[in-house]
């Protein structure tokens, strides 16, 4: 029974999904990084929200760690490039609070265009400003929308609503999409020039830190107001405060900063700020849904395979897991075959499919087909590291799918280029379900790849599988199947054999030295 570690504070919901799927499940919370640190070595998987602090310290320390889940959108507290290094899957939930943090951002506006936390303060502190407070209406005005993926096309819809103009920038944007969610696709310094409103909805990454830099806050319409719900470290918040001091800035209202929790933000004090404890996410239904969300998810995975809102792997449905699982398999093994056999460094890949393997999602098989091909550069890959690591060794990869029927009715096939030019194998399933090899370097051979195994190119001639059976037995070792394919009669063969035990080197040397081998290798499935 896979086991879970919710280590945040989360609906008592999520714990009991766990169980009833089948998962033991820890709600231990509060622990300091060293306490976590101790006892994560247990855990098949880790439950968090934003409080726990995934490092490499952690992710060295949690030897049995097959994914963690973030219940909610946000993964700045996760080392993902390291838990991919490390095979770990991390999935978010990027849907859970997607109307919750919309919601917020549409409050931040009415609360800046109408200035309401301040005239609520005098008003309650026994004044009566109301000649202090003209606000603005958000009818007709332009909403400037930096990023446009699912919270920005909620706040675009609920804009449009209140008869808002919306001008979005996201270079993942198409024509067709902003068409169908009804703004105008625009690059940023038009939105910077046009918009009354600017509100912000995209991740923090390299591109978008400081993506309103003081350059581009002067760009901005004078009397613009600046909304952020999304991440801290888009705005630049000393640019941010003297824009405000100045007057360009009307107004600004943020619930995301820089450094949280937001303790001594030059921001606060300013006139015309409104700040809130990052509250995006903070109803009670967003919370239980990112709770139940992320035990699905975890308990999918852990139980079934189902891979779902994964930052490092492909998706993967629970659905989709069961009818993948016997091609994966196939992949791994002719991913495996292709690494053991190929001298050469390597640097492209290519993973072809037809027929019925055509129809199916690609991603997962061209993983599964690198974790196999990797294990030639390390025994510790798995379907989540092994992409990581192909980048790394910068090998190229590519996919092909193939409408054309072949002798086949299902095909996976891998070929990689080396020194001796292009090499392949191909391989089917056999009732659906079971792996065979079908062709080796243009050679039909039918096989299947289990356990140990020895690889022979040799040429066709009368008595060779004798004196190969004949220096095995002499060995001691028991062939399990012997397989066989060739070119032409009496030209190139290849020979496929298992064998109980692994094959000493001393035994392949002597293989190695009979009469008409070319090449002669062990193999390991």
């Amino acid at each position: 029974m896979p086991k879970v570690l919710i280590s945040d504070q989360m609906d008592p919901q999520a714990a009991q999904i766990f169980k009833d799927r089948g998962v033991e499940v820890d709600v231990i919370t509060g622990k300091t990084p060293e306490e976590l640190k101790a006892m994560i070595g247990q855990y098949d998987g880790l439950a968090i929200r934003s409080s726990t602090k995934v490092t490499k310290e952690i992710l060295d320390a949690a030897t049995n760690l097959k994914v963690i889940g973030r219940a909610g959108i946000g993964v700045d507290n996760v080392d993902i490039p390291y838990a991919s290094s490390k095979g770990v899957v991390v999935m978010n939930t990027p849907f859970g609070n997607s109307i919750t943090t919309a919601e917020h951002a549409i409050a931040l506006m009415f609360a800046l265009a109408r200035q309401l936390p301040e005239a609520n303060a005098q008003t309650q502190a026994g004044k009566w400003p109301k000649n202090d407070f003209m606000g603005v209406e958000v009818t007709g005005k332009t909403l400037g929308l930096i990023g446009a993926g699912n919270i920005g096309s909620i706040v675009a819809s609920r804009a449009l609503g209140l008869k808002m103009k919306v001008v979005a920038f996201d270079p993942f944007l198409t024509p067709e999409r902003a068409v169908e969610m009804g703004v105008e696709k625009a690059d940023l310094d038009t939105l910077l020039a046009r918009a009354d409103f600017i509100t912000l909805h995209t991740p923090l990454t390299d591109q978008t830190r400081n993506i309103l830099s003081r350059e581009n806050l002067a760009k901005t319409k004078k009397g613009v107001r600046i909304i952020n719900c999304a991440r801290g470290g888009l705005i630049d918040e000393v640019a941010l405060k003297d824009a405000l001091d100045s007057g360009h800035v009307a107004g600004a209202a943020l619930d995301v900063f820089a450094v949280e929790p937001a303790k001594d933000s030059p921001l606060f004090g300013t006139p015309n700020f409104i700040s809130t404890p990052h509250l995006g996410a903070s109803t009670s239904e967003a919370q239980v849904n990112v709770a139940l969300q992320v035990a699905e998810q975890l308990s999918d995975y852990l139980m079934t395979g189902g891979v779902t809102n994964a930052l490092n792997m492909p998706s993967l449905s629970a659905e989709e897991a069961p009818k993948l699982k016997p091609y994966m398999a196939l992949a791994e093994k002719l991913g495996s075959l292709v690494g053991q056999l190929a001298a050469d460094d390597l640097d492209n890949i290519a993973i072809e499919v037809e027929g019925a393997a055509a129809e199916l999602n690609i991603k997962p098989i061209t993983g599964a087909v690198l974790s196999g091909f990797m294990r030639r550069y390390s025994d510790t890959v798995n379907m989540v590291n092994a992409p990581y690591l192909a980048r790394e060794r910068g090998l190229d990869v590519r996919e092909v799918r193939h409408d054309r029927e072949g002798d086949y009715h299902t095909l996976v096939r891998v070929t990689v280029n080396t020194s001796q030019g292009a090499r392949s194998v191909a391989g089917t399933l056999f009732g659906n379900s079971a792996a065979r090899l079908v062709e080796m370097f243009g050679i039909g051979v039918e096989a299947e790849l289990e356990g140990h195994m020895l690889y022979i190119v040799n040429e066709d001639t009368p008595g060779f599988i004798g004196r190969v059976g004949t220096a095995l037995g002499e060995a001691g070792i028991n062939i399990g199947t012997f397989n066989l394919g060739r070119r032409s009669a009496g030209g190139e063969a290849v020979l496929l054999l298992s064998v109980d035990d692994a094959i000493p080197q001393n035994v392949l040397d002597t293989i190695c030295k009979l009469p008409g081998v070319k090449r002669a290798k062990a193999l390991k499935f």
